[in-house]
C-alpha cells in the first residue's frame, strides 16, 4: 500500500475523535484535521501504536486497506520483526555511515573502501528503492545482469566477492534492525558460477495446468483453501497471459488500473503496473478477459459485463477473497497446486516458481515472434536481461527462418 505509515513510539497518544470501529474495536478508522483520507489506528502487542493513512476519502473504501494493514503489521510483529518497512538506499546508506565513524577511529579497513564504491556505484542505483523484503530471487538475477550492461563485461571473481560483501553488510544490518528475517535473507553470488536457465512450462505442460485448475479451485479440505484456490488459478492466468512480475507488481494491482485500448475496432486489455523500471501499460491477452471476469462474478462485485467494471474504475484489489480481504502468501499455495498436478518440477529437475510463469510468457511470445525490444517494453526488464537469458534460445526458435 503506496501511503505515508507512522509508528508511534508513546504509549497514550492523543488521537482525533473516532468515528468507526472495526474488528470487535481492535482498528479504529479517523480523520486528522485539513486531512480529506481517512486514517486507521491500533495498538501493537509492544504496547505501542500503529497509524497510516489508508488511502482513501471514502469511509467504505477505506475499510479494507485498514484491516488489510492490521494482519500484515500484526504478522511481522508476531515474527518479532519491524512493523514498519524500509528501503534498501534507507539501510545502504545507515550502513555507509557505519563505516565512516569505524574508518574516523582509526580501526576500519582498507576494503570498506571497496564496499562504499560498489554500493555506491551498482547497489544503491539497482536496488534503492526496492523494500528490503521485496529483494527476491528474480531481482538478485536482474541485478546481474543489469550489472553486467553496465560493466561491458561479466565482473571477476573477485569483483563479485567484493560486491556480494558489500551487499551482505546492508542486509545483516536490515536484519538487526527487524526490517526482514535472517531465514532465507537474499545474497549475492559471490562464487561466480554460471547462470542456469530458468525452469519454465512447455505449452503442452501448460495446457495441462489450465485444464486440471478448473476443477482443482473447487478443491480444499479447509476453508481457506476454498477460498486461496481459485484467487491463486486467476493469479497464475494473469502472469501467464501477460508477463508481469509476480508480487511486486501484480498483488497491489487494482481493478481501476485495467483499461481499454482501442485499435479501429478491436479492444485489447491495458494494464498499469509499477514495476522497478518504474510504471508502465502493459498489455493482456485476450484470455485474461476470461479470467477477469469469471473473478469479478466470484468476488460477487455488483456488475453483469467486464465493461462495466472496468468502466466504473473501482478502487479494490484484483487478487482477493470475494470480502476484500487479499490473501497472505501466494507461494505457498501455487507449491501446492504445482505439487498436486505432478508439475512441480520441470525435466532438469529444478523447482518450479510463480516466477517460472514469467519465464514462460517470454519463451512463449519468443516463440511467436515478438521481437526482443517489445518484449523487454512489455515486461519492464531490459534488453539485456532477455538477451542474457535467452540468447541460446532465440537461433532455435528462428530455425525455420535460419535454416
Amino acid at each position: 500500500m503506496n501511503n505515508l505509515q507512522h509508528l508511534f513510539n508513546q504509549t497514550n497518544p492523543v488521537f482525533d475523535p473516532v468515528l468507526t470501529k472495526l474488528l470487535d474495536g481492535e482498528v479504529s478508522l479517523f480523520k486528522r484535521p485539513k486531512s480529506r483520507q481517512w486514517y486507521c489506528r491500533f495498538k501493537l502487542a509492544t504496547g505501542k501504536w500503529y497509524v497510516a493513512s489508508t488511502g482513501q476519502e471514502d469511509l467504505q473504501l477505506a475499510k479494507v486497506p485498514a484491516i488489510e494493514t492490521y494482519h500484515r503489521i500484526q504478522k511481522r510483529v508476531d515474527r518479532g520483526l519491524s512493523p514498519t518497512q524500509s528501503t534498501f538506499s534507507q539501510i545502504a546508506m545507515a550502513e555507509l555511515e557505519n563505516m565512516e565513524k569505524i574508518k574516523a577511529n582509526g580501526s576500519g579497513r582498507v576494503t570498506y573502501n571497496d564496499y562504499a564504491f560498489a554500493i555506491k556505484k551498482y547497489l544503491l542505483p539497482f536496488f534503492g528503492k526496492y523494500e528490503v523484503g521485496a529483494i527476491t530471487e528474480e531481482v538478485i538475477r536482474d541485478f546481474e545482469a543489469w550489472r553486467v550492461s553496465q560493466m561491458g563485461k561479466i565482473p571477476v571473481g573477485s569483483t563479485k566477492r567484493n560486491h556480494a560483501s558489500a551487499f551482505n553488510r546492508v542486509i545483516r544490518l536490515a536484519i538487526k534492525k527487524g526490517f526482514i528475517s535472517d531465514v532465507g535473507a537474499p545474497t549475492l553470488d559471490a562464487k561466480g558460477k554460471p547462470s542456469q536457465a530458468r525452469p519454465a512450462f512447455s505449452k503442452q505442460e501448460v495446457d495441462y495446468l489450465l485444464e486440471y485448475m478448473v476443477a482443482w479451485e473447487k478443491t480444499g479440505r479447509m476453508a481457506i483453501e476454498r477460498l486461496m484456490h481459485p484467487v491463486c488459478r486467476a493469479y497464475v492466468e494473469f502472469l501467464l497471459y501477460t508477463g508481469a512480475r509476480h508480487g511486486t507488481e501484480v498483488t497491489p494491482l487494482r481493478w481501476k488500473n485495467i483499461q481499454w485500448h482501442w485499435i479501429e475496432d478491436q479492444k485489447y486489455l491495458r494494464i498499469w503496473v509499477t514495476g522497478k523500471t518504474g510504471p508502465r501499460f502493459l498489455i493482456g491477452r485476450h484470455k485474461l478477459m476470461v479470467t477477469l471476469e469469471r473473478l469479478m462474478k466470484w468476488q460477487k462485485l455488483p456488475y453483469t459485463t467486464l465493461d462495466e467494471l472496468i468502466e466504473a474504475k473501482l478502487d479494490r484489489l484484483i487478487f482477493c477473497y470475494a470480502d476484500g480481504r487479499a490473501p497472505h502468501r501466494m507461494e505457498g499455495v501455487f507449491r501446492k497446486l504445482m505439487r498436486e498436478s505432478k508439475l512441480a518440477k520441470d525435466v532438469a529437475g529444478r523447482n518450479r516458481t510463480l516466477y517460472s510463469l514469467r519465464h514462460t510468457y517470454a519463451t512463449f511470445a519468443l516463440t511467436e515472434g515478438v521481437d526482443i525490444n517489445t518484449l523487454a517494453r512489455q515486461m519492464g526488464t531490459s534488453v539485456a536481461m532477455l538477451e542474457r537469458h535467452y540468447s541460446k534460445l532465440t537461433p532455435m526458435l528462428k530455425a525455420e527462418i535460419l535454416g
